[in-house]
């Protein structure tokens, strides 16, 4: 698993062991946690890029979990250079390193940015596919070299395309802690608990019913389990699949802050800021045919996903660093 120790794929090193699979984790550590894997994951710490690391972390694998890489979308806008050296470049020298020792699986941490301003609502997956920030477009083509690849028969690919993943691990062991962090639900928690200034709210002049942006929010455990249902089906149907992660119910940024302020008993602060470069308006999954396919449907609901991921934060306010060094 390419970036294991991160927030995803730690919960999904802790799903596929569940399932009974051994699981090997490539990480350069800068935005993962070691203390986020179990003592007894092989870890090599190491780049994507570097050729050696990708070689120790290759050895007995028989297939590939890839969640590294870049993923803000306002940072993609300000540096797209790094994005497609973090989400391209480096993606093909892992495939490259793979076909030369025969790794013919790949499991792939895609996102519902790759298909831009939606022109219907909820989105399949035949949904036009036309990024407007560079995060969507790297992650775009790499899912394109996947496809071209599994053409050529060199490998088979499945392709998850991400709505929004938020929550924490049901025992309270594993969450977000992302710096700097840039997400919703987190930065919200933070502003009611009183660590950070009032949240921003990034437009609300948008054509959605209270004017904020909707999102598709899944709880990241089950995005997790959805990977241990995707590696299974690696090797059924087409060389190439792609299935959206979601619940198929969006809800608005002010949705969400209602949400949290809910759970925390108190208001949130916010205030009203211009809109974020890059940022559709609404962004909703058609989750069917990973129910179908699959066998995946997701079961948690807004304000379940809000109160674990408020005891995240309450119970580690220094993220892993609470008891743990990074």
């Amino acid at each position: 698993m390419t970036g294991g120790a991160g927030y995803i794929g730690s919960h999904a090193v802790r799903a596929l062991r569940d399932g009974g699979h051994e699981v090997a984790v490539l990480d350069d550590l800068s935005a993962g946690h070691r203390s986020a894997l179990p003592d007894d994951v092989r870890l090599v710490h190491g780049d994507l890029g570097d050729a050696d690391a990708l070689e120790r972390a290759l050895a007995g694998v028989e297939a590939v979990l890839h969640f590294a890489g870049l993923l803000s979308v306002g940072q993609s806008v300000r540096e797209p250079g790094a994005y497609y050296h973090a989400n391209v470049v480096k993606g093909l020298a892992l495939l490259g390193a793979m076909d030369a020792r025969g790794v013919r699986r790949i499991v792939f941490s895609s996102t519902c940015a790759v298909y831009g301003v939606p022109v219907r609502v909820p989105m399949d997956e035949e949904h036009p596919k036309d990024p407007i920030n560079p995060y969507g477009a790297s992650k775009l083509a790499f899912e394109r070299a996947l496809l071209d690849y599994s053409r050529s028969g060199r490998l088979r690919a499945v392709a998850l395309r991400y709505f929004n993943a938020a929550g924490c691990h049901a025992d309270g062991s594993l969450g977000e802690d992302h710096s700097p962090e840039e997400h919703l639900i987190p930065l919200a928690v933070d502003a009611v608990l009183g660590r950070r200034a009032a949240l921003t709210i990034h437009g609300d002049d948008y054509d959605t019913a209270d004017g904020t942006c909707v999102r598709d929010y899944i709880h990241v455990q089950e995005l997790a389990e959805a990977h241990v249902l995707a590696l299974a089906a690696v090797d059924r149907e087409e060389p190439f699949q792609a299935y959206n992660l979601g619940t198929g119910s969006g809800s608005s940024v002010k949705q969400v802050i209602d949400s949290v302020g809910r759970v925390a008993g108190q208001s949130v602060p916010a205030t009203v800021g211009p809109r974020r470069p890059g940022d559709p308006p609404r962004l909703v999954a058609a989750p069917g045919r990973a129910q179908a396919r699959l066998g995946f449907t997701a079961r948690q609901g807004l304000d379940q996903i809000v109160e674990s991921a408020f005891r995240w934060r309450r119970d580690h306010p220094r993220g892993y660093e609470t008891h743990t060094s990074r």
